[in-house]
């Protein structure tokens, strides 16, 4: 998230850090070192658990690759390598 450097550092810190960038954007990271996975914070990694779990139960009941690619408009090699995936690590989600 943005943040106006002016508003949230002290006068002196702001100065510092002028001699090195200014007026560009600059990432600071976090302190802890231990950072949230991909899609934790936003929810994403779950909706793909959910959609995925739905292709691989869809599957499971005779749907085809070729109309589950369609359905989620992913490839069909996509789709493959997801039913692979779940049968792979032997694991039957039902997520609702």
């Amino acid at each position: 998230m943005y943040k106006n450097g002016e508003v949230i550092l002290p006068p002196k810190l702001l100065h510092e850090l002028q001699k090195y960038i200014q007026g560009e954007i600059i990432y600071i990271p976090k302190k802890d070192k231990k950072r949230a996975g991909w899609g934790e914070l936003n929810g994403t990694k779950f909706l793909i658990l959910k959609r995925n779990t739905e292709i691989f139960n869809k599957y499971e009941k005779g749907h085809t690759t070729k109309d589950l690619a369609a359905s989620y408009h992913l490839s069909e090699d996509s789709i493959k390598k997801i039913v692979r995936s779940f049968k792979s690590k032997d694991r039957m989600y039902q997520i609702s």
